[in-house]
């Protein structure tokens, strides 16, 4: 019986949620006609779902009195993403050990249907993310989900936290939001000891509070992108300005917001970026596909020129050898 896996499960929702409802009503909810009302029922109850149905003028369609179901049901794609996520997240740093990774499957599988259950199963033994770890630094599971809901609800939050040099503070912060980038997750908050909006490590948090003061969270603000740009105003030693060729939206395209600013200019755009060597940022320029022109610093040229050197030497040694 070729039917749509979403609209049983919709239809289940619909008995589990009503005490009974008449094919007349299913059928206006799921947009099918009595038909295929009729051809659903039949599909559940296949699947072993005690559905019953009552003749007359009140009859409809109900559970078996006291049949209980899993609290969960998944469709293949819901079960799939599911999966993926639990592989994931221990890469970005959300769990520590695998006794909770381990632990959400065994749950998973106990509320899945049998067909669906050995089909997970063999994805999580056959199926590999192909992927390193992502994450430096862990991110304490409570406190996400302690500064998340904070967030929310406009609650100010009252952190310990430890920089990286050591020195331990306790301070009171508007949470903004959380987002991992290069490899770390980041709160983004209104500091009031620091009287500016300050981004925080995750990892460093050592404690976190929610407290009855309230606050206004601006509308519309964009954690990731904030952390982004921070990253990309970070003091490295060196700064170089380079216009490149091409246009804002394609540069957009292949250079990481994290990674240095873009902005319009006469002749293309300028791209701003910080490293602790000027080899580093001559190996990224020579990555793009685009001519450019070096505005400052000047060193950066005999750098971008010793690159070459190199490629020149690697590029001829095999002919040389022919």
């Amino acid at each position: 019986m070729d039917l749509s896996v979403g609209r049983l499960l919709t239809l289940l929702e619909l008995l589990q949620a009503h005490r009974r409802l008449s094919a007349t009503e299913i059928a206006a909810r799921l947009e099918v006609d009595k038909r295929t009302v009729r051809r659903y029922i039949a599909g559940l109850q296949e699947m072993g779902i005690p559905v019953e149905g009552e003749r007359g003028r009140a009859g409809g369609y109900r559970l078996r009195p006291g049949f209980k179901l899993p609290p969960l049901m998944f469709t293949d794609e819901e079960a799939v993403a599911l999966v993926l996520g639990l592989l994931a997240v221990q890469r970005l740093g959300l769990v520590r050990e695998g006794q909770a990774l381990n632990g959400a499957m065994a749950k998973l599988d106990r509320v899945l249907p049998d067909g669906l259950r050995k089909k997970v199963q063999a994805m999580q033994e056959m199926l590999g993310l192909g992927l390193s770890p992502v994450a430096r630094g862990s991110a304490d599971a409570q406190t996400v989900l302690t500064i998340s809901s904070a967030a929310r609800d406009g609650n100010q939050v009252k952190l310990d936290y430890q920089a990286a040099q050591g020195a331990k503070t306790t301070r009171v912060v508007d949470p903004y939001g959380i987002a991992f980038q290069s490899g770390n997750w980041y709160l983004v908050a209104n500091d009031h000891l620091r009287q500016d909006l300050r981004t925080f490590r995750l990892d460093r948090i050592r404690a976190a509070e929610v407290l009855r003061d309230t606050f206004d969270r601006p509308a519309r603000f964009d954690v990731v992108a904030h952390v982004q740009r921070s990253m990309a105003l970070l003091p490295y030693g060196l700064t170089a300005e380079v216009v490149l060729h091409v246009s804002l939206a394609e540069a957009r395209k292949r250079i990481p917001p994290a990674l240095g600013t873009l902005e319009p200019a006469p002749e293309g755009t300028l791209l701003r970026i910080g490293a602790e060597d000027l080899d580093w940022i001559a190996r990224f320029l020579a990555e793009l596909p685009w001519s450019f022109t070096v505005v400052s610093p000047t060193e950066l040229r005999g750098a971008l020129l010793e690159v070459a050197a190199r490629l020149t030497a690697n590029a001829g040694r095999g002919a040389a050898q022919r």
